[in-house]
């Protein structure tokens, strides 16, 4: 079975651990100890987070001597982000063209003086 990358990015990104982990890496590079200092996790738990990260290509990690330093790569979120902008773009034409139907109804709302109802004093 072929998995195409932008399933692999959106399976990636499903997981909220993977996602502060993408964030924190928006800081620069991070060593995986760092990296797992936030979370109440062992660290082969946040190595499975980060193979999956690896995997689909949104982190490098690469060894300097005893650290295995991580690296934020965000190419494969720009495909992602471009898909959803097309359904973005959807969604503001619809709500564009309900606003505009809503206020063509509140124009043509009668208004309570034209409706008849005159008040005696």
């Amino acid at each position: 079975m072929v998995i195409d990358q932008l399933s692999l990015t959106f399976s990636a990104l499903a997981d909220p651990t993977r996602r502060a982990i993408l964030a924190r890496l928006t800081s620069g590079q991070t060593s995986v100890t760092e990296l797992a200092e936030p979370h109440d996790m062992s660290l082969p738990a946040i190595s499975k987070h980060l193979r999956v990260l690896e995997r689909c290509g949104l982190i490098t990690r690469s060894r300097e001597a005893q650290v295995r330093p991580c690296q934020l790569k965000a190419e494969p979120m720009k495909e992602a982000v471009d898909w959803l902008e097309h359904y973005r773009q959807h969604w503001e034409e619809r709500l564009d063209r309900l606003d505009a139907y809503l206020q063509e109804l509140q124009a043509k709302k009668p208004t309570s003086k034209t409706k008849g109802h005159a008040r005696k004093k």
